[in-house]
């Protein structure tokens, strides 16, 4: 192994790229793993809670999913001991925890409902960010915060605020700033007249929302668009032209979500023009096959090309790695697993690139010596890198992930009914 490694390590030396390096500086860059892969994004509101409207969908009925608090989070500490690097977790509002308070509509939580998160992140060093969750609800059938009932509209409000000051409390008791994002699935479904109208509202209501000034110390807010969803084909407010205006006008982070821009866009281009404009950006990295199906992110050339423009921009202190999908169609720790890692080799790949020389080429107007070298990069023995990656982080190869979570649904996911 350290021969092969030493070998890889050498051939990258000769392109101006030091391979430990790039290992030492992957290791210092949090992802923060979304929580709602384990239990099909149900939450713990109801007992046998489900996604019902706000124009998300999973499918599959893979069995062994996470019934409640302690399974879901024994799932995640699984998931975390099977993937290098190191980590943040993304939880959203549905996930609150009644256990000693008893049940609080979404327009009365409080931090003691996420207490016991808080205290988890704590014991395992792994910070949190935070959602508002405007679906799944009686209140949620088609507009949240767009809607022109004033009493929809302000319990949408409320919970959102409230979700800010959640966002404060994780930020203050954790040492670092929670990301607190506000994404709505609000729109139509068919031809719609009043389309400013509805951003108006949409905008009055973040406006009302904002209004509390919360140090960035302890929260940052971000705000995420949408070009279409189950039930919303024709129209969302939320597009990512309001956003991005809204975002620029404000100085609030934008979420870059990969699977909610047209098919044809290429997402990674996004990146520089939006932190010329707005402090930071929030990434939602996700895989959409056709539509915006969140599958589970692989090591594809999206994801990489992501990855690599996160690094060329030379601003990876001002992008926050995120993801974004779930897949109920089979074991959901292995999704888990495969998109976690995905995202780290895309990372690591990226960090391997000899940008600097490929860079010169550009610059001398090489154009063709440039597009060799991005070929020549692509047969490089990346894999000894990474398996020297997994190594150092203590963590299974790509092929012993398969025994060790096979394992652990026949010990553990398979025995829930």
């Amino acid at each position: 192994m350290n021969s092969n490694y030493n070998d890889a390590k050498e051939q990258y030396a000769a392109l101006g790229v030091d391979t430990d390096r790039a290992i030492e500086c992957l290791k210092k860059i949090p992802v923060s793993m979304h929580c709602w892969q384990g239990d099909d994004v149900g939450g713990f509101e109801h007992a046998g809670a489900s996604l019902e409207g706000g124009g998300i969908q999973v499918t599959g009925n893979y069995p062994g999913k996470a019934r409640t608090m302690d399974e879901l989070r024994s799932d995640i500490e699984k998931t975390l001991s099977l993937t290098p690097g190191t980590y943040r977790l993304n939880v959203h509002a549905n996930y609150a925890d009644f256990s000693s308070t008893g049940f609080a509509d979404r327009d009365a939580l409080e931090p003691v409902h996420f207490e016991s998160w808080v205290q988890w992140s704590k014991e395992h060093k792994v910070p949190l960010d935070f959602n508002s969750t405007l679906f799944s609800h009686p209140k949620a059938s088609g507009l949240t915060l767009t809607s022109k009932d004033k009493g929809i509209r302000d319990f949408w409000i409320e919970h959102v605020k409230r979700c800010r000051k959640i966002g404060e409390y994780m930020g203050k008791e954790q040492g670092s700033a929670c990301i607190h994002n506000i994404w709505i699935a609000d729109g139509m479904k068919d031809l719609t007249v009043d389309r400013q109208g509805y951003r108006v509202i949409l905008a009055s209501s973040l406006d009302d929302i904002l209004s509390l000034k919360i140090s960035k110390d302890y929260l940052k807010d971000s705000v995420e668009s949408k070009v279409f969803g189950i039930g919303t084909e024709s129209y969302v407010a939320g597009s990512h032209e309001f956003y991005m205006g809204y975002a620029v006008k404000n100085q609030t982070l934008l979420t870059v979500d990969m699977g909610h821009f047209h098919p044809t866009e290429n997402v990674a281009d996004k990146l520089s023009s939006v932190l010329m404009f707005v402090p930071e950006i929030f990434l939602h990295l996700s895989r959409g096959v056709r539509w915006d199906s969140d599958h589970v992110t692989l090591f594809n050339d999206e994801l990489r090309a992501m990855a690599e423009e996160m690094v060329r921009t030379g601003k990876l202190d001002k992008i926050h790695i995120g993801t974004d999908y779930f897949d109920g169609s089979i074991n959901r720790i292995g999704a888990w697993v495969i998109g976690q890692r995905a995202t780290q080799k895309s990372l690591l790949k990226a960090l391997l690139q000899p940008n600097k020389k490929i860079l010169e080429y550009e610059d001398s107007g090489n154009y063709f010596a440039r597009l060799a070298l991005i070929e020549a990069d692509k047969t490089l023995p990346f894999g000894e890198v990474w398996n020297r990656y997994c190594q150092e982080c203590n963590v299974p190869s790509d092929l012993e992930i398969i025994d060790e979570i096979m394992s652990y649904e026949k010990n553990v996911t398979s025995k829930r009914s």
